[in-house]
């Protein structure tokens, strides 16, 4: 298993409600789903600067 590290930010009231409830129905716990979501990102743009070709 990975070593954890803490990892703290902010991020908009609403977007956390929602992600709350979609680890709820996904019977999930949030840092799973959060993990889950960064290594998308990290495939998303493992290619380069993505954020050119908006």
């Amino acid at each position: 298993m990975d070593k954890k590290v803490f990892f703290n930010t902010t991020v908009s009231e609403d977007l956390i409600k929602e992600f709350k409830i979609l680890a709820i129905r996904a019977g999930k716990r949030q840092n799973q789903l959060l993990e889950e979501a960064i290594q998308d990102l990290l495939k998303k743009y493992e290619h380069g600067d993505q954020s050119k070709k908006k």
